[in-house]
């Protein structure tokens, strides 16, 4: 098992170690002591490998990852695993703003809060947060599905296309286009399969609510020049 200490080691050298791993390779498990809040760590990760890190990190963490398993124990900085293809990411703590961000794919889940516009333009990433979430969340938000177990705050799922957003706790208000939806027996299905992989047990998902777009402003109309 390498173990790499960023007291002493850049963060640059730990990064190119990561993006040298062949497919094959047998250094599968990874740990990362002395984070200290960096920037950038274990960003554009594509092997099937696991990565953790003993504290806290600052922006961009787990960036682009594909394949790979990252978990920050501790609190993470704007952008955790932004733009993530595949894998997992797991933050013990709470995120800043933009956690999610853009991302294709894979699963993210935040133990704490979420701040500011988590799952902001998300295209098909999975995020479970198990405490509450900002402002202007899952603005943009394209596909995928993002599970708040605790509350939302203002304009939630602003300008939403076609991401489907579950929240148990209270929202304060709905953005543009956003409406609450009727939870189907598909959608109990999917909160319960994303429930479990995030490791929650004893929560029905009969206790979420689902939102979702209105499908009012996928076309222009002079009518609702106000709401773009």
């Amino acid at each position: 098992m390498p173990v790499v200490d960023l007291a002493v080691t850049k963060r640059r050298d730990l990064n190119a170690a990561l993006h040298a791993l062949a497919p094959d390779t047998n250094d599968t498990f990874w740990r990362v002591e002395n984070p200290m809040g960096q920037h950038a760590l274990a960003v554009g990760l594509d092997a099937a490998v696991a990565v953790e890190i003993a504290g806290h990190v600052g922006y961009y963490c787990a960036g682009m990852n594909k394949l790979a398993t990252v978990v920050i124990h501790g609190n993470a900085g704007v952008g955790v695993a932004e733009n993530m293809i595949s894998g997992k990411v797991h933050v013990k703590g709470d995120a800043s703003q933009s956690a999610g961000a853009t991302a294709h794919g894979g699963l993210l889940v935040i133990d704490g809060d979420a701040s500011a516009r988590c799952g902001i333009s998300m295209k098909g990433v999975d995020i479970v947060v198990k405490g509450s979430i900002g402002p202007m969340s899952a603005f943009m938000a394209q596909s995928g599905a993002l599970v708040v177990l605790g509350d939302a705050g203002d304009a939630l799922g602003d300008s939403i296309y076609e991401a489907r957003l579950f929240v148990r706790g209270s929202v304060k208000s709905l953005g543009a286009d956003c409406v609450e939806k009727a939870m189907r027996p598909e959608h109990l299905e999917l909160v319960a399969r994303l429930l479990d992989a995030a490791g929650v047990s004893g929560v029905e998902p009969s206790a979420f609510k689902r939102y979702g777009s209105a499908r009012t402003l996928y076309n222009f109309h002079v009518d609702n020049a106000a709401a773009y």
